[in-house]
């Protein structure tokens, strides 16, 4: 089987801009003392939103690709801990790592020799395009909280 247009529309999936607008455009903007606000009790920050993102994302690859891979508890390890003192190091270094982790997925869907719908070795009956798939939802989902954070906190430009 040609399976070039799953893999072409799975990187378009992951990349956003389709039925929803792109991790780029989400993060486009931001001032820097909005980062790390709540606006209103019981929502994240935008910070905690790229970093559950980053966790998140890390995780599903790390497992996908590495059967000695253990993931973090939950909730508490997909979730920083201690955000307090929120830097722009600490902020480029989430969005760098997400990006990094994101490009590792792609290049690992563009790679032909793999059967995307076989089971993964190690993964409990889960496919690697199952876990490509729980990527792109998960993602979706928290771009659009990022952009209502944004917007509670006016911080959005359409």
């Amino acid at each position: 089987m040609d399976d070039h247009a799953l893999r072409s529309n799975l990187i378009e999936l992951l990349r956003g801009g389709q039925a929803h607008i792109t991790v780029e455009k989400s993060l486009k903007g931001i001032k820097t003392e909005y980062r790390n606000i709540r606006p209103k009790n019981r929502i994240h920050s935008i910070y905690e939103e790229i970093e559950h993102m980053r966790l998140a994302q890390e995780d599903i690859l790390r497992y996908t690709l590495d059967p000695t891979w253990k993931s973090p508890n939950w909730p508490d390890g997909y979730w920083p801990s201690n955000n307090d003192n929120l830097t722009d190091e600490i902020w480029e270094k989430t969005v760098s790592n997400f990006f990094s982790d994101l490009d590792e997925l792609i290049k690992f869907i563009g790679d032909s020799s793999l059967d995307l719908t076989t089971q993964i070795p190690h993964g409990e009956g889960r496919t690697y395009l199952r876990e490509i798939l729980l990527v792109a939802d998960h993602n979706a989902y928290h771009v659009g909280k990022i952009v209502q954070i944004r917007k509670l906190l006016d911080n959005w430009n359409d």
